[in-house]
């Protein structure tokens, strides 16, 4: 819903133009108007509305709302002065520097990108941080170059607000259900053959282990918090009864999990995803090496693109040194490493299934087994990958099917109670 409300500054201090040069502008800002804005957060989430961010560089480069698209009203050193003008001299003086620093040709270029924004995206709407000043000059402007644009009441604070708590506990139910496994079974492969399913690696941009980080950096911590709360926006929107997750650790790489939502998985039913461990090295083996290696090729070159790929398997060998222990990691460096030597030389990567053999054998296969028989009395279903699927998709409409059961017994493969 778009509401008008009267001019945006009536409710400012009154300014006195002290300079001729700027005083106009400043009462140009007083003057009474007429202002499109909306608070209705999840419309404007949910129809993936285009956002112009008119907050500073510094700001959006922290987190932004979105399809958000950053151009600033002030850049980085401009919205520093107004904040030290703001703190010694109040603000009459803050919007008096801050219009004088964004005059002439900074404004009308300003202007100008504004423009072809709303000319692109002529259903989208504007915002600061708070909904305040920031937010009000560009719709001002916009609007004096033609182009009245909406603005969403509260700013970035407030739609930051309205995500965060479709986190909360006290958010209308939608219940999870969590994918488990040991490492190489295939669970995210699983999940993306899901419409109900809430892919949190994909969130984070990062495969959730020490192997796991991707070429491409992480959100920012605020980004993949707007990530998970948009996916459980759409699903309630969609009526969905419950979403699939893989089980995963409260940090993934960088990214942590809200407290909230990440005690809600510990409680949740659990499905388990079985493999053969020949299959699982094999498509650890591929997911980890070859197509990463060809990730590192692309980007970089292959020379480049080598080196940098053997030097990230083996940090990521390194982040788990301590709890290897000193001979396993021996052991384990001198089979990358003959692994690392072949593929260099002649282009082969199986030497690379030894290491990950020994590495799933030794270290990640006794750690999940250990986490699994802490869980058993949630595990509601085993199964291979079909089977699993199957279940899943038969789930997908039954909300209290999964839920209910959670206590029971730990089934067979491929069965569960009725």
């Amino acid at each position: 819903m778009i509401s008008i409300h009267p001019s945006p500054l009536s409710a400012l201090t009154p300014l006195r133009a002290t300079n001729p040069a700027i005083g106009p502008a400043i009462r140009m800002l007083s003057a009474p108007s007429a202002f499109a804005e909306t608070a209705d957060y999840a419309a404007v989430l949910q129809q993936d509305t285009p956002l112009l961010d008119v907050r500073a560089p510094v700001e959006f480069a922290k987190g932004a709302l979105p399809r958000a698209v950053n151009l600033p009203l002030m850049n980085d050193e401009e919205r520093h002065q107004v904040g030290l003008c703001y703190q010694q001299r109040g603000q009459q003086a803050a919007v008096e520097l801050g219009l004088s620093l964004v005059s002439g040709t900074t404004r009308q270029h300003r202007i100008e990108s504004w423009v072809h924004f709303a000319q692109t995206h002529p259903q989208g709407h504007l915002y600061c941080f708070r909904g305040g000043l920031r937010s009000r000059i560009a719709q001002q402007w916009l609007a004096q170059a033609g182009y009245p644009y909406p603005r969403i009441t509260g700013g970035f604070k407030a739609v930051r607000h309205f995500l965060l708590e479709q986190l909360n506990p006290g958010a209308p139910a939608l219940s999870l259900i969590v994918l488990g496994g040991l490492t190489g079974t295939g669970k995210t492969e699983l999940l993306t053959q899901l419409e109900h399913a809430l892919d949190l690696e994909a969130f984070a941009g990062h495969r959730g282990s020490s192997f796991g980080k991707r070429l491409e950096e992480q959100p920012t911590p605020i980004e993949f918090e707007h990530r998970l709360a948009m996916r459980i926006l759409q699903s309630r929107a969609q009526a969905l009864p419950h979403l699939v997750v893989e089980d995963e650790g409260q940090f993934i790489g960088r990214c942590a999990l809200p407290p909230a939502f990440y005690h809600r998985m510990q409680q949740a039913p659990l499905v388990w995803l079985e493999e053969d461990f020949t299959l699982r090295v094999q498509r650890i083996l591929q997911t980890y090496v070859i197509d990463l290696h060809q990730e590192f090729v692309a980007l970089r070159g292959v020379t480049q693109g080598f080196a940098d790929f053997a030097q990230h398997l083996r940090d990521s060998l390194s982040g788990i040194a301590k709890r290897l222990g000193g001979e396993r990691l021996q052991r384990l460096r001198q089979q990358m490493e003959r692994a690392l030597w072949a593929q260099a030389e002649e282009g082969s990567a199986a030497l690379h299934s030894a290491w990950i053999s020994t590495l799933l054998r030794e270290y990640y296969d006794p750690m999940y087994h250990y986490q699994a028989k802490q869980k058993e009395p949630r595990i509601m279903f085993r199964g291979r990958a079909s089977e699993v699927l199957d279940y899943l998709r038969r789930q997908q409409h039954s909300p209290f099917a999964v839920v209910e059961r959670c206590g029971a017994p730990p089934q067979s493969p491929g069965k569960h109670h009725s």
